[in-house]
């Protein structure tokens, strides 16, 4: 029976579509093509608004050899060592582990033919140059194409340095764009003389040809002279070339009334994309209403100094980078950046803050792509906070708040560095650092830390015993809890995460975390013998997430039920419940979700007859969990699912067989695995290959083995929160 279908993770490094025609460039695009295929790094170099980025991305379209392409957009990125969270990030690669980034790079693109496009890369040379290297040394199948202002300086390196448009050219761009904006172009010398003015520059021609609704061609020639005069105090000839794009910019800025001027520079304090609710929060006021904000930014479309995507969230707005410096530099001589982006961080704050609330929501998909779409904006807040003093607990509190994303979103790593900047800061918010700490403790948790972990939820623990902070209290017992029960200590694990729940009910508490630690409990009694009440506890999560439209807690309740059910054999409902499971795992990003039921899934599928398969998906499985951590935590419980398929699949393969079809899923990345798991039908129970159902390591038997879990389930019952 085939699953739910459940959309994977957004391909965030793909070349993302034209929205406009591509003009001119034919001989450029032919000679990037050759130099592509004669070394493995080109960069491509030019001032900016040459048109470096669009030429690069067009010749990536078509990588030699059929390579996957990915591009890393690097212009707002500040600190050097993100560099290599955003190579990631492009790349697809989701990582769960302590390792270093660079590592993770390593294993996820050995022996792939990868085009590594790096985008903006001039304010970050130094790290972008040592990461290509280290690269390019150790992979031979990867290939870069660096776009920047100026060269990375490599040995090796193959410079493609981009001129402006051949004045043919730039007066078809400048004729395209008029099109599109229905306007005339019929004076043909008025708009060559023009473009030769521009130099062929392909930003300065477009936002000239924004401007054709009010002016003419004549005109608009008439006005731009006057600049260039009153900048160089002679003819336009004397204008440096490297200062035209710049005047260009600033002849186009001078045409702009008072309040689309006013929002232009208001709008550099975002990072990467932004929506239309940012936009009217953060920028308006003080001369601009908030209901004004959509007509100005409408204006700033039609003249080509702000561009319109369409993503899955909706339509967001991206100014150039170019443009977007010109209005910062405004902004700071107007004395105005601090405020700017006291709001910018405010609506952060805010953003953070409805998401933590609508996870737990039928809202949660919407949140995980929104939070993804605004990454760049908080982080650049994140930033703003952890280097301002007087921020300091507003950074932790961000950070905190951002637990689904680092947690739930396949950003663990990530997570930890802001999380780990927080809590070494005092902010006078006790309460705030607190939350940052118990947050960090998960990570830790959940990364196979047994190291840091622990120390970090003691101090958590004892600092809110001492504040009276009864949530802090509740959130370290139960990730102490969780600890205890990724390295098989279930006693332990079993008396802490019952008594978070207790706590959790006495303040209140229920949302997604609450319900992870009904789950967890259900695993403990799971791994001492006692379905039953796993599944009593499961089927409870279960409700209540599908009351609150919940998905992500409810993925990890379906993996329990349907391990019991496996112990049933029920076979079918086993597969049905492991399908929905991992679809919505994989949607989330969750490796771990996503493993756990991979393996569960091979076990089932050797139950129901088809070892060969079975043997696939636990070699997809082993390729995975290096990017999780230590497989299946080291834990004797959750490795005896495993070692039972194993069995079975070998005695019915031989050895041979069963390390070659586990090689064929290891050869299978994250999302070929799940979509080759979604897809099987299941098999018929075939003779001769019986998995056995025994007791888990440590299960206490009796009773329990004989009665179905399912219907002894129905005896009883324990609610979550």
């Amino acid at each position: 029976m085939r699953g739910p279908q459940h959309p994977g993770p957004c391909a965030a490094g793909r070349p993302p579509l034209e929205l406009t025609s591509f003009v001119g460039r034919s001989a450029e695009l032919a000679a990037l093509a050759e130099a592509m295929a004669a070394a493995r790094l080109v960069t491509v170099t030019g001032p900016g608004g040459v048109g470096k980025s669009r030429l690069a991305l067009r010749a990536a379209r078509r990588p030699a050899g059929g390579a996957e392409v990915a591009r890393v957009e690097l212009a707002h990125v500040q600190d050097p060592l993100f560099a290599e969270y955003a190579v990631a990030d492009a790349l697809g690669l989701t990582d769960h582990t302590t390792r270093p980034p660079r590592e993770a790079l390593f294993a996820h693109l050995a022996g792939r033919r990868v085009l590594l496009v790096l985008d903006g890369f001039e304010h970050l040379v130094e790290a972008c140059a040592g990461l290509v290297a280290e690269l390019l040394r150790g992979l031979p199948e990867l290939r870069v194409l660096a776009v920047g202002r100026r060269p990375l300086g490599l040995a090796g390196e193959r410079l493609f340095p981009l001129v402006p448009l051949g004045a043919d050219e730039a007066v078809e761009l400048f004729a395209d764009r008029a099109r599109q904006h229905g306007a005339d172009v019929a004076d043909r010398p008025a708009v060559r003389e023009l473009c030769l003015r521009l130099e062929g520059i392909p930003l300065a021609v477009e936002l000239a040809a924004g401007r054709l609704r009010a002016l003419s061609p004549a005109q608009l020639l008439e006005r731009l002279d006057d600049r260039f005069r009153l900048l160089t105090g002679g003819g336009p000839d004397a204008l440096p070339r490297h200062r035209t794009l710049r005047t260009a910019i600033g002849w186009s800025h001078e045409l702009c009334t008072p309040a689309e001027r006013l929002l232009w520079a208001r709008l550099s304090v975002f990072a990467g994309t932004f929506d239309l609710d940012a936009a009217e929060y953060v920028c308006s006021g003080d001369g601009l209403p908030a209901e004004d904000v959509l007509d100005v930014l409408s204006e700033l479309l039609a003249q080509s100094l702000v561009t319109r995507e369409e993503t899955a969230t909706g339509p967001r707005y991206r100014m150039l980078d170019t443009v977007r410096a010109y209005g910062a530099g405004w902004l700071a001589a107007a004395g105005d950046t601090a405020r700017l982006r006291r709001r910018h961080r405010d609506w952060c704050l805010g953003l953070a803050t409805m998401c933590e609330l609508d996870w737990f929501s039928p809202r949660q998909r919407e949140v995980a792509a929104r939070v993804e779409a605004e990454l760049p904006n908080l982080r650049d807040a994140l930033e703003f906070c952890l280097t301002e003093p007087e921020e300091a607990h507003l950074g932790q509190y961000l950070a905190g708040s951002l637990w689904f994303c680092w947690a739930g979103c396949g950003r663990l790593s990530e997570g930890r560095r802001w999380l780990e900047r927080s809590v070494e800061l005092e902010s006078g918010y006790e309460r705030s650092r607190l939350k940052a700490l118990w947050v960090l403790g998960y990570v830790a948790v959940l990364q196979g830390d047994t190291v840091a972990a622990p120390a970090v939820l003691r101090e958590c623990r004892t600092a809110a015993e001492r504040v009276a902070d009864g949530t802090a209290v509740a959130y370290a017992e139960h990730r102490t809890g969780c600890l205890a029960l990724v390295t098989d200590d279930m006693a332990r694990a079993e008396r802490l995460l019952r008594s978070a729940l207790g706590r959790y009910r006495e303040i209140g508490e229920l949302n997604s975390n609450v319900l992870m630690s009904q789950v967890e409990l259900a695993m403990a009694r799971a791994f001492q013998g006692d379905l039953a009440e796993a599944v009593r506890l499961c089927e409870d999560v279960r409700r209540v997430c599908e009351d609150h439209g919940e998905r992500w807690a409810r993925s990890y309740a379906l993996y329990v039920l349907a391990y019991a059910a496996w112990r049933d054999g029920d076979l079918r409902r086993a597969r049905e419940l492991l399908v929905d499971c991992l679809g919505d795992a994989h949607a989330f990003r969750d490796l771990l979700g996503s493993v756990l039921s991979l393996e569960l899934l091979a076990l089932v599928t050797a139950s129901q007859g088809d070892p060969a398969e079975a043997a696939v998906l636990q070699g997809a499985a082993g390729r995975l969990w290096p990017s999780v951590g230590l497989p299946l935590f080291g834990s004797v419980h959750y490795n005896a699912p495993h070692e039972l398929c194993e069995a079975a699949a070998r005695q019915a393969l031989g050895d041979e067989r069963y390390e070659e079809l586990l090689a064929e899923g290891a050869r299978l990345d994250r999302a070929a695995a799940v979509a080759r798991a979604l897809a099987h039908e299941g098999a018929r129970p075939a003779q001769g290959v019986p998995v056995r159902r025994g007791r888990l390591p440590h299960a206490r038997g009796g009773d329990h083995e004989r009665e179905p879990a399912a219907s002894r389930a129905r005896k009883g019952g324990e609610t979550a929160g």
